[in-house]
């Protein structure tokens, strides 16, 4: 069983892909994941894709190297989970490429949506979570928090509008995205998380 975690940055949607894999790992094999990351290679490319003193790289590298970390993860950790039987839950997966490089960046959707069939081998996620929040909203978390923001976090608040944007899009277009209000508490959002599975039969009460 594989569930994603989706969201402009700031949203909550770590907090909430942790908590879940916490609780299902009670009784389960929970394999819980980042992206990009989660493997040597892929948190090499995390780096470089995060780091502001590669603010030359072009969109079309940005494409590439986010895929090329995905390829990465999905050979060596995601599938041979998944063969085991085990949950996995992944902190952001291909949606992010579509929302972020497709509706952000503006790069050809039908070519993302190649790209992403590759480099997963067509493994798709059974369910999908966006915590969604106002660009407003991220700004004011990001303030709060005192934190430099990385490469990605620079691109500026049009940006983020069109991911957001992105997102809500892609929501409409299948039963597999289901969208939360981020601006909520932690536990309703955790609480409405847990009640969808139960909902979709992923997991019993």
């Amino acid at each position: 069983m594989l569930l994603t975690f989706e969201g402009i940055d700031c949203s909550g949607k770590s907090t909430q892909a942790r908590l879940l894999a916490e609780r299902l790992q009670k009784d389960r094999t929970v394999r819980f994941i980042r992206e990009p990351g989660g493997t040597r290679i892929s948190e090499r490319l995390r780096d470089i894709l995060l780091d502001k003193r590669h603010l030359e790289l072009t969109e079309t590298c940005e494409l590439f190297l986010f895929s090329a970390s995905r390829a990465q993860l999905v050979a060596e950790v995601i599938r041979p989970a998944l063969q085991r039987g085990e949950f996995v839950i992944c902190d952001r997966y291909f949606d992010s490429t579509t929302a972020y490089q497709g509706y952000g960046r503006g790069i050809d959707r039908e070519a993302i949506a190649r790209i992403n069939a590759l480099a997963t081998q067509g493994t798709n996620p059974d369910l999908t979570f966006v915590i969604d929040i106002p660009v407003d909203e991220l700004e004011h978390r990001k303030q709060a928090a005192g934190q430099p923001v990385d490469r990605m976090e620079s691109s500026g608040r049009q940006f983020y509008e069109r991911v957001r944007a992105g997102y809500t899009n892609m929501a409409r277009e299948t039963q597999r995205i289901v969208m939360l209000d981020g601006t909520r508490p932690v536990q309703e959002i955790h609480d409405a998380v847990w009640s969808t599975l139960v909902l979709r039969n992923i997991i019993q009460s």
